[in-house]
This record gives C-alpha cells, sequence and structure tokens, in this order.
C-alpha cells in the first residue's frame, strides 16, 4: 500500500474535482477522462482515493469534530482560547455558514467524484480484467462510504452515479434525493462492491477494501435502516469469515495491531520521510507533548464505564500517568485539559521521521462493531440469547461478566451502553444517538433541539450555487 499510496500524491490533484459543490466542473472532467490510458493509471487514481481519506478534512479538522464533538463521548479539549470555534460542536449551535461543516460537506463530494473518475474511466483501459473488476469494485465500496456519511449527517443529496463519457453532457445542478433513496444507491454500491472484492491482500496491499469491509458495512447500513434480519444475516456472514477480537485491548489501537484479526477496513497512515500519513492522531496527542490536546474525553464518557471495565484507563490518557508502553503523559500546556484519547496514542517509540503519531490508523470499522451489530440485530427479531452471545463476546474481553440483561427492553439498554464504551472516542456515537433515537435525551441538556439538530445544515454556498435547487435542512 505505500508505494500505491506514494503515486497517488501525484495524481491527486489533477484528478481532484473543484472545492464548491455545484461549481462546472467539466474542466477537470476532462483532465480525468484524458488521463486514464494505462494500468499503471488506473492503479493510480483508484489509490488517490485511499489518499484522499486520510487529507486534513477527513482525518482531522473538520472530520472530527463534526463526527465527533458532536457525541457526548468528546469534548473540544486543548486549552479554551484554541480554536474556540469549535465549541458550537458541543452547544450545536452552528449555522448555515459554518466552515467546517461546509469543509467535511466538500470532502465527501470530492471523494465522491474521484470514486467516479474510476468508475467511469477504468473498464475503458486495455488491462488484466480482474484488476480492472477489483479497482472498480475498490471504488464503489469507497464511494458507498462517502455517501453513507452524508445521508447520516446531511439525509438525502443528490445521487451522482457515474460521469458520462462526454463530461459537457454532465449536469451537477440536480435536487436531493429522498434518505431511502441513497441508502439504497449505498446497499448496491457495497453489493456490488461484495461481488467482487476478495476476502485478503497481501502485505503490500493493506489497507485496501475487502470482501469482509464491504459485508461489515452493508451490515452497518443495515442497521441504520433498521432491516433486522438483513443486517443480522449479513453480520453472520462477516463473522463466518475468520475476524476475531483482539485479546489485548491496549495493543488493538497501537502501531503494532494495526491490520490484526479485529480489523475490518481501516485507513493506512503508513508514511515515509518523503510523504507523512495523517494528522489524525496528531491533532489528538497530549497537548504539546505528543500532539496538539484535541477531542478529549468528556465527563460523561468519564462515568460511562461500568466498575472494573478495563477500556477506561486504556481510552482516556491522563496526564502524570505512565502508559504501558513506559512514557510518561506530561503534557506542555498549563491550560490546558488534562485528558486526551489514548486509542491514538502512538509512543515515543514510534515518533519516529514523521508528525507526531501520523503513522496511527484510522479504525473505521472493527469487529467488536459487528458483533455489536449482530446483536443488535438479534435482540430486535426477539433473539434474545444469541444477543447475548454476541454481546458478551465485546464484554468478557474487556474483563466484565456476562450481561444480566434478559429481555428485549434491557438487552436493548445493554447494548447501547456497550456501544458507548466499546466504541468511544472512534467518531461514532453521534450518529448512534441520532438513528437509536437517544439524541433528544442524550444531548438535549446540551443544546441539541429536536426537529433540527439530527440533521447538519446545507452549506449556505452550496444552496446559493445551486440557485435553489438544494433544499434547506429543517430548522436552519
Amino acid at each position: 500500500m505505500k508505494k500505491i499510496i506514494i503515486s497517488s500524491v501525484l495524481v491527486l490533484s489533477s484528478l481532484s474535482c473543484s472545492n464548491d459543490f455545484l461549481e462546472n466542473r467539466v474542466e477537470n472532467a476532462v483532465l480525468a477522462e484524458e488521463f486514464f490510458k494505462t494500468e499503471a493509471d488506473a492503479m493510480s487514481g483508484t489509490a488517490a482515493i485511499y489518499a484522499f481519506l486520510k487529507g486534513w478534512d477527513n482525518s482531522a479538522f473538520p472530520f472530527q469534530y463534526v463526527m465527533g464533538v458532536t457525541g457526548d463521548d468528546v469534548v473540544k479539549g486543548s486549552n479554551p482560547g484554541d480554536s474556540s470555534f469549535i465549541n458550537a460542536y458541543d452547544n450545536y449551535s452552528y449555522t448555515v455558514s459554518d466552515a467546517g461543516i461546509e469543509s467535511y460537506w466538500k470532502a465527501q463530494w470530492k471523494g465522491i467524484a474521484l470514486c467516479n473518475r474510476v468508475i467511469t474511466h477504468v473498464p475503458l483501459i486495455e488491462m488484466n480484467a480482474n484488476l480492472k473488476n477489483r479497482l472498480v469494485a475498490e471504488a464503489k465500496f469507497l464511494k458507498a462510504y462517502f455517501y453513507f456519511n452524508l445521508v447520516r449527517l446531511w439525509g438525502g443529496v443528490p445521487i451522482f452515479d457515474n460521469i458520462p463519457v462526454n463530461p459537457s453532457d454532465f449536469n451537477y445542478n440536480i435536487p436531493r434525493n429522498s434518505v431511502s433513496e441513497v441508502y439504497d444507491y449505498v446497499i448496491k454500491n457495497l453489493n456490488e462492491a461484495a461481488d467482487t472484492l476478495p476476502q485478503s491482500y497481501p502485505t503490500s496491499d493493506l489497507g485496501r477494501v475487502t470482501k469482509g469491509a464491504a459485508k461489515g458495512m452493508l451490515a452497518k447500513v443495515y442497521l441504520y435502516k433498521k432491516d433486522w434480519q438483513k443486517a443480522y444475516d449479513t453480520s453472520n456472514e462477516v463473522i463466518a469469515m475468520g475476524y476475531s477480537l483482539d485479546p489485548d485491548f491496549n495493543h488493538l489501537f497501537r502501531i503494532e495491531g494495526e491490520f490484526g484479526t479485529e480489523s475490518v477496513f481501516e485507513v493506512n497512515n503508513q508514511c515515509t520521510g518523503a510523504f507523512g500519513g495523517s494528522q489524525y492522531a496528531q491533532v489528538q496527542g497530549a497537548r504539546n507533548q505528543f500532539g496538539w490536546g484535541f477531542f478529549t474525553p468528556s465527563p460523561a464518557l468519564e462515568n460511562a464505564f461500568e466498575a472494573g471495565d478495563i477500556r477506561k484507563e486504556l481510552t482516556i490518557l491522563r496526564n502524570g500517568e505512565t502508559t504501558p508502553e513506559g512514557d510518561l503523559i506530561a503534557m506542555q500546556d498549563p491550560l490546558s485539559v488534562t485528558t486526551f484519547n489514548q486509542k491514538v496514542y502512538v509512543p515515543k517509540s514510534h515518533q519516529t521521521g514523521c508528525d507526531q503519531g501520523s503513522e496511527q490508523n484510522i479504525r473505521i470499522l472493527r469487529f467488536a462493531d459487528i458483533l455489536l451489530i449482530n446483536a443488535e440485530a438479534a435482540n430486535e427479531l426477539g433473539n434474545i440469547s444469541s444477543a447475548a452471545t454476541s454481546l458478551n463476546k465485546v464484554r468478557n474481553r474487556a474483563t466484565l461478566a456476562n450481561t444480566t440483561a434478559s429481555n428485549q427492553v434491557t438487552m436493548r439498554a445493554a447494548i447501547y451502553q456497550e456501544r458507548k464504551v466499546e466504541l468511544a472516542m472512534e467518531n461514532d456515537r453521534f450518529p448512534d444517538l441520532l438513528r437509536t433515537g437517544q439524541a433528544a435525551t442524550v444531548l438535549g441538556p446540551l443544546g441539541f433541539k429536536s426537529g433540527k439538530n439530527e440533521l447538519l445544515p446545507i452549506p449556505l454556498n452550496a444552496i446559493n450555487d445551486s440557485n435553489g435547487v438544494l433544499t434547506q435542512n429543517p430548522g436552519y
């Protein structure tokens, strides 16, 4: 994957779409059409999508405050005066003109444009047929991932299926599709990807999406749609593929645990002297020691763990503690918060040749999540015993006893609680609260308004550029 990512840097700028969502992109589309001529071009064009996943907007700011701070497990962090604009995500006071929301919105569309260029142009290249089909399948998975981000945060959005052979025929200014239509489109792309993708790759290609990643993401999408039977059946398919929980929760999040048995899909942030990884871990590292000190554990998270849960002290990194790897945490800002995200901590022994922790991978989908998806779907289908089996595997890894939940209502609460602590600080909490209907109760005291904050605002610039074709979400 290292060589692929490096080569992608050379083509990313020429394949990228314009920053403005509905701006005329014909010029860039022509450049892409001219670029895709050889098998090497097909590889580089696909690699550009992977490289984009670890870019600033998709890994650091605004990703982490749009997806993270909006939950109740993460707060802004750092010191009070540093990037105080992020407080708008703590209290839900962001507006249609918010720059972070606009940046993350644009980033998803740019990712979709990169995917569509591969899906449109690679099939026209004379090259190895199996490789060609696989690259298109990878792009379909990644497009589904970008659309999944959009529909969870903004609701229905326009669907762009591909790029016409004649770019001048492409109308970018189209209305929003419905939420149901977008979810169906995500499912279609994931199914098509799963039909083609291999179950594994050689070491040199670690980080590419697999059949398990496609099936795992599909199970999660079915969970959001409340299609319990399909979520249960699909998660069972993933469970049967040979994934397993890392027995050591600390090892799971260290460099040595990357692409381990629990990894279903993670972004490869491997870096070299010439090309850095990402700033995903840097922006969260202990303030002025291992990073910038943003996106830190909330008081609610501090109080969320059961007694004896080993995950608490392996999720919350405290100033003054010595880590299992032997580093004394000593943040260098007297005004800073004093707790940080331990899941992204990169020991000093790995701080070599790249910016602070920049090689730390982004775990997007873990096997623990698959088990919890399976448990929730089983419970909603009335299969309490099966739900307990999957739930207890996650609890037991955390050295907790089996759940005492004995009916559908108590099991549902137990699963929600387990998702809160197992996936804490992994940018999953806010969407989880929305899909389970808990947001108003949990986030209301923080400023969340029902009927409004279930969706983010469509950026004002996108609305204006569309000449009214795009409509705004309620309450903004």
